[in-house]
């Protein structure tokens, strides 16, 4: 037996921690499809069926796609974008909005996924850089599209993402963005109006919103939703 879950990236390596637990106790193997946030809001839009979606906020399309319960919708966590350095390499200082300001600007390049279609996490730093007044001064020194292996190999001074994303283990998270400077974007889960078991994706949908599941949040770099 089998229940389906489709979300952004940043949520794969919670899903699979917690997916025994789940698991043992209903019989139900979970089967996770992870991509870009926007690409899997899309999916659920245009009616590919999952039993349980987790969507980034906004969700107001995909509540009036009809594809997904809007009496259903959990807050599971907010994702904050962190920076990351070469793992050994000096931490600039990312402690308050002018101190990340100046980061930025001193830095010669940085990779995050500006103008990736579906890449909430983009969007997320276009938005920071507004905030900061620097998008003139930044864009030209974006190096797009290479993540943390620009990083890796000397091509980029840091890279910007989503902290549940950063797992490579050649890079060092300096930490998240600092309020004022960014937000965390809120995730949320709900029921497909497709779903095969109803009941089933209740119970999963309540266990990804569990105490168990919060403490997994908080240990990859989320904050659980209260």
């Amino acid at each position: 037996m089998e229940i389906t879950v489709a979300g952004p990236t940043g949520i794969r390596m919670s899903v699979e921690q917690l997916a025994p637990g789940f698991e043992a106790k209903t019989g139900y193997k979970i089967k996770g499809t992870y991509a870009a946030s926007g690409l899997i809001k899309k999916r659920v839009i245009d009616g590919e069926q999952f039993d349980v979606t987790i969507l980034l906020m906004p969700i107001a399309d995909a509540i009036a796609s009809g594809n997904v319960v809007g009496s259903s919708v959990r807050p599971l966590a907010s994702i904050p974008i962190a920076l990351a350095v070469k793992k050994g390499a000096p931490k600039p200082d990312i402690s308050t909005p002018e101190a990340l300001k100046k980061t930025l600007l001193a830095a010669k390049a940085i990779s995050y996924p500006h103008g990736a279609v579906g890449a909430a996490s983009g969007v997320s730093v276009d938005d920071t850089l507004n905030r900061l007044g620097v998008t003139d001064q930044i864009l030209p020194k974006v190096k797009a599209g290479g993540g943390m292996a620009l990083v890796l190999k000397g091509d980029a001074d840091f890279a910007l993402a989503f902290q549940p994303e950063i797992n490579d283990p050649g890079v060092d998270i300096v930490g998240a963005l600092p309020a004022g400077a960014s937000t965390p974007s809120p995730m949320v889960g709900l029921i497909s109006s497709h779903a095969k078991n109803p009941a089933v994706a209740k119970a999963l949908l309540d266990y990804l919103a569990s105490p168990a599941a919060k403490a997994v949040y908080k240990s990859v770099g989320m904050e659980p939703a209260s």
